[in-house]
């Protein structure tokens, strides 16, 4: 994504949780990390696109902003 275009997507490392302190910026990622991997144990390959699919649509449901979502494609299906 060009850096001179205003921009609505957050590529900066932003999990958090709230009522929680992390040592360190990179913990909470970690650990959603650990989480995904996880949800994905026990399942078939099928079964696991699934997931990825409803998983996908909730958070962009949740996130809802179509400019947001737009770039959030754009910037995923770059190979750089």
């Amino acid at each position: 994504m060009p850096t001179d275009t205003p921009t609505a997507l957050n590529t900066a490392p932003n999990f958090h949780e709230a009522g929680r302190r992390f040592f360190r910026d990179f913990s909470p990622g970690d650990e959603f990390y650990e989480q995904l991997i996880d949800a994905h144990n026990g399942l078939s390959d099928e079964q696991s696109e699934a997931l990825n699919a409803r998983l996908i649509l909730l958070l962009a449901n949740h996130i809802g902003d179509l400019k947001v979502l737009r770039e959030a494609l754009q910037a995923a299906r770059q190979t750089d």
